[in-house]
């Protein structure tokens, strides 16, 4: 398991909009990360009703943020590589509200596709073994701005 201190440093999202505690695996294709900042009450993406569960996407987009960042190091390159999120397609929904969720969430994703101007995957996000949300997340790079 890596905990967010060994990676945190590799992506641009930072403080409270690094959602992610630790990646349980990872191959050259997948990763699985866990977080449990969904219930917390000083969430930046929680509303006056609660966390929804369109952020889940935002979920998906983080640990595929983590899985570029960590492949990237495994071939000794270590900077940091800022990118926009520029797509979400199938995106399907169970729940409305996600905040009340007890425990950890498990974040999975998958490359469908990767160069150096972007990048696509599938994500889902379970709880206790549901399925909370899934779809396809896309993002462009921007060249690589600082050197880690």
């Amino acid at each position: 398991m890596l905990v967010r201190a060994d990676w945190a440093h590799l992506i641009p999202h930072a403080g409270a909009m690094c959602l992610l505690d630790a990646v349980v695996t990872w191959d050259a294709t997948t990763i699985h990360a866990i977080s449990t900042h969904h219930t917390h009450a000083d969430h930046p993406l929680r509303g006056e009703r609660g966390l929804h569960a369109v952020h889940l996407a935002e979920y998906g987009a983080q640990a595929m943020a983590v899985h570029g960042a960590l492949l990237a190091r495994s071939q000794g390159i270590e900077t940091v590589r800022h990118g926009q999120l520029v797509s979400l397609r199938d995106v399907v929904l169970a729940e409305e509200y996600i905040d009340s969720l007890h425990g950890h969430l498990d974040v999975h994703t998958e490359c469908l596709y990767s160069d150096d101007s972007g990048s696509q995957y599938a994500f889902r996000v379970e709880h206790d073994g549901r399925l909370l949300a899934h779809g396809r997340t896309a993002a462009m790079y921007s060249r690589p701005t600082a050197p880690i």
